[in-house]
This record gives structure tokens, C-alpha cells and sequence, in this order.
């Protein structure tokens, strides 16, 4: 059972106080690299219970006076036509997304960089497209022997090359779609342009995971761990940061084997050694200190690992992911004694439920601590069943009542398999939610429980096969955190 262990409103307070600070260190001029997902961060809201999924935009808009945002997108990704997994759509689209996002808050896009360009065909195209759009773009070009060449790179031949973008704000912002955009290198390269030109520009890196004063093997921080075992992060000790401060502080393996490297070209740029003394430093990071409940971060986070678990076994089921990233998160999960059938109340009842009854089960635990089960039927999935029994829960309807009586729902079935083509041995759970607000119209009883919806928002729910997408994304919108055993539904091998 979930309870809160993060206060949104100090840490906006906090975060927003750390970059101004910066800011000022700068004389009034930071590049802030935003990592992370800008929008629906749903990660830090499952292991910092409190954390809003729009908390960095509530940030920026605190700071929106003194803010334009830079964003920037690889050539190479926009030719390949990389996609967002989360989103299904290429990057350069989800640009144009993000673009129209912050014009709806009145803060300022100054442009897209496209960073590695060489004259890719994709990426013309992109650049033309933004043209018509009236949306300005510049090109950073490739650096041979990046990054270890220093001195080509802080160079005319180097970051010179680069087209410069005209900034106005005190905070520029570079984010992009997805990881391996050039957002480094676009802050870097537009520090060394302001200091070409009699400015003394800084850089900083938004953070948020891992928690630099957390334990290095606080949940919080091995959760961020499994979230990135498709990578093969690993949070580290700071060791730059304990010789230069005598201070122990976590942060990952990318971050500190970078450091070096990032530490030489900002002192070749500035002439300053000690710009920043250790990746920690570079950081800006205060969700630490708006941890209100250490227990409640610890369950979350916990809940998050093993969900990751059950995520990358049904992944690697379907030839998705290799082997290696399951035995990264089964490391973790020792490391903290977890057991994912006993450290989560609703994977036992799931398959309890289904050994029982022969059928695909789902089990809920509810916000409350209540488990609710539910199996599929000749009309209806597992997931529908369990979700109508939960909000009979809340509503206090015996459980004996039938919301839709299946004389109601068969037709809708009928329908979709034979006017609609639907291969569906039931009905998903968005089907059966239709129906009942159809009925709802005419059922009190029905409008009632249907009320109920939103309270599903923070539960848990396991199931005894792999969810179809249907459902899956349902329960996603519904704020239902959902795992699964890594079996195939009714023996499919095509799913």
C-alpha cells in the first residue's frame, strides 16, 4: 500500500531556488541540459510518491520569465526514423509535439539544432518542414575523434564550425526527444560561442536520478538502476566529488567516466580548472530534500523494481530484450532481499485465482490495501471482470449484482468479431468501460459505481498472462501500475 513520501511543492521551491543560484554563478547565463522525460515522468512518480508527472513543467513554468527552451535532435536518428517506445512516434515528430506543448505555456522555443548533420536527405527534409513552419534551425556538425580530441574540438575547426544559436533569456534549456540527441554537446558548444564573444556563460545538467544524497543502494537509487538495465547503468560512488569535498555522493557510471573529458573542455574553453570539480557538481538536484517519508519512497521504489522485473521477463519472452537485462534486475532485486512473489500483494492472489479456476486472472490491490480479484469469461477479459469487481468495491454494490448483464454485452462482441473483424475472445476493458457509461445514462446504481473510476488511480494490479495491448494501455491512462507473468494469452504465439 502506497502513501506519500515526496512533497511536489517543496521541491519545485528547491529546484527552482538551485537554478537561479546557478544562474547568478554565471553571470546571468546557463545552458541547463534536461535529461529525462519533460513530460509524464512517470518513473519519478512511481518510486517518489507525491512527484507529478508534470512537476518539470510546473518548474519551468515558475522560471518561464527567464526561460527559452533549445531543442536538439541528431541527423542521424531523424534518417534512421527513430521512434519513442512510449510513444510510437519518430522523434522529429515528437519535436514538433513538444514545440506546440510550450507554446501553450508562453515559453519561448528559440529553435532545433540538429546536431552530427552531413547532408542527410531525411534531415533537409526536417530542416525545410521547420522552415515552413517558421520554426528556426541550426546545424552542428560532426567532430572527428570526439570527444577525446580537445583541441580540435575548441576550435574554429570544432564547436567554431557550429552554427551559433542567439539566446535573449538567462536560462536556456536543451532538451530533445530522446537520449543520444547531442544535448552535451549543444550546451558545450554554446558556452564556447558566448565566450568567443566576451560572455562568461555557464553549464549545468538537470538531474533527478540518482538522488546524489541518497544511499548508493537506497531503492530509489537501484531503481533508476533497473529502469536503465537496457543500458547497463550503474550508480556509482562520486569519487571526484569525496576527494574534492571529503563528501560521499552517488551518481551513475556514464556521468562520472564522462567527467574528464567534460572537465578539460570547459577549462580549455574558460581558462577556469576548477569550473566544476566533480560530476555532482555539475548537477542541479534537490528531490532529496523534499523527501517527506523515507519508508513510503523505499515500498515504492521497491514496487517499481520488481515491476521492472516482471516487464523485462515478458520483454525477453518475446525476443524484445537479451537475457542480461533480466539478470541486471534479478541482481537488484537480491541486493534488497526482494521476492517478486512475495513483495508484491497482488502477484499471489493473480495466480491463486487462475490455478483455481483455469482461466486468465488479474488480481488489484487497491490503494486502501484491498485485494480485488477478477477472471475472464466468454465476454469479458480478467481485466475487465477485476476492474468492474474494484469499483463494486467502492461503490458498496453487492458483489452478486451485475452491473452489465452479459445479454447486454454479448451483442457487443458479436459486433466486433463479426461486422468489425475483431479475433477478440472478449471484451477489453475500454469496451466494457463504454458500456457501462452507456448505461450509466439510464442506472443510477451504474452511474454511481462508474464514479468510481478515478480511485483506481495509485493501484496495483498483476495478472496471470500477458495483458493485450488494449488493456495495457487502458490501465495506463487509468494510473494503474500493471505487471505480468511472462506467459502468452491463450497460447498465441503471435502477439
Amino acid at each position: 500500500m502506497y502513501k506519500q513520501g515526496f512533497s511536489n511543492e517543496l521541491y519545485v521551491e528547491k529546484q527552482a531556488r538551485r537554478i537561479k543560484e546557478r544562474i547568478e554563478r554565471f553571470d546571468g547565463k546557463l545552458y541547463l541540459e534536461f535529461g529525462g522525460k519533460l513530460f509524464d515522468d512517470f518513473h519519478a512518480s512511481r518510486v517518489l510518491p507525491g512527484f507529478e508527472p508534470d512537476t518539470k513543467i510546473k518548474l519551468l513554468k515558475a522560471l518561464s520569465s527567464d526561460t527559452e527552451i533549445i531543442f536538439c535532435i541528431s541527423a542521424d536518428d531523424i534518417e534512421k526514423t527513430k521512434v519513442r517506445a512510449d510513444l510510437g512516434i519518430s522523434y522529429d515528430m515528437d519535436i514538433l509535439r513538444l514545440i506546440d506543448e510550450f507554446k501553450g505555456m508562453d515559453i519561448q522555443t528559440t529553435g532545433v539544432v540538429l546536431t552530427r548533420y552531413a547532408h542527410q536527405p531525411a534531415a533537409d527534409n526536417f530542416i525545410a518542414r521547420l522552415n515552413n513552419l517558421g520554426i528556426r534551425s541550426y546545424k552542428h556538425y560532426p567532430i572527428p575523434n570526439y570527444p577525446s580530441d580537445v583541441d580540435k574540438i575548441v576550435s574554429d575547426e570544432g564547436y567554431g564550425r557550429n552554427e551559433f544559436v542567439e539566446t535573449t533569456k538567462p536560462l536556456v534549456v536543451v532538451t530533445a526527444p530522446g537520449p543520444g540527441s547531442g544535448k552535451l554537446a549543444v550546451c558545450l558548444s554554446q558556452v564556447y560561442h558566448e565566450h568567443k564573444r566576451g560572455r562568461f556563460a555557464g553549464y549545468a545538467k538537470f538531474e533527478t536520478f540518482p538522488i546524489w544524497n541518497l544511499p548508493l543502494k537506497h531503492p530509489v537509487n537501484l531503481a533508476y538502476e533497473a529502469a536503465t538495465a537496457d543500458l547497463g547503468d550503474v550508480n556509482l560512488i562520486d569519487s571526484f566529488h569525496l576527494e574534492a569535498y571529503g563528501e560521499t555522493t552517488v551518481n551513475y557510471n556514464r556521468d562520472i567516466e564522462a567527467f574528464p573529458i567534460v572537465k578539460t573542455i570547459l577549462k580549455s574553453i574558460t581558462g577556469d580548472e576548477n569550473f566544476y570539480r566533480s560530476p555532482t557538481d555539475m548537477g542541479v538536484n534537490m528531490a532529496g530534500y523534499a523527501i517527506i517519508d523515507d519508508d513510503a519512497c523505499k515500498y515504492a521504489a521497491c514496487q517499481e523494481i520488481i515491476a521492472r522485473y516482471y516487464t523485462a521477463l515478458c520483454d525477453y519472452k518475446l525476443g524484445k530484450v537479451h537475457h542480461s537485462q533480466v539478470e541486471r534486475i534479478e541482481n537488484i532485486m537480491h541486493q534488497l532481499s526482494l521476492t517478486p512473489a512475495k513483495d508484491r500483494p497482488c502477484v499471489a492472489p493473480a495466480n491463486l485465482k487462475a490455478q483455481l479456476t483455469g482461466k486468465q486472472s488479474v488480481a488489484y490491490e487497491l490503494t486502501d490495501g484491498k485485494i480485488i480479484t477478477g477472471k475472464a469469461s466468454d465476454v469479458m477479459s480478467a481485466t475487465s471482470a477485476a476492474t468492474i469487481n474494484a469499483l463494486k468495491y467502492y461503490a458498496n454494490i453487492n458483489d452478486e449484482i451485475l452491473l452489465i448483464p452479459a445479454q447486454v454485452l454479448a451483442p457487443l462482441l458479436d459486433l466486433k468479431r463479426n461486422a468489425l473483424g475483431s479475433k477478440l475472445s472478449a471484451l477489453k476493458l475500454d469496451d466494457v468501460l463504454l458500456a457501462l457509461a452507456v448505461a450509466s445514462t439510464t442506472n443510477p446504481m451504474v452511474k454511481y459505481a462508474l464514479a468510481q473510476l478515478p480511485k483506481l488511480r495509485g493501484a496495483d494490479l498483476h495478472s496471470s498472462v500477458m495483458l493485450r495491448s488494449g488493456d495495457a494501455q487502458t490501465l495506463k491512462k487509468l494510473g494503474v501500475r500493471a505487471t505480468s507473468n511472462d506467459v502468452l494469452p491463450e497460447n498465441s504465439l503471435y502477439f
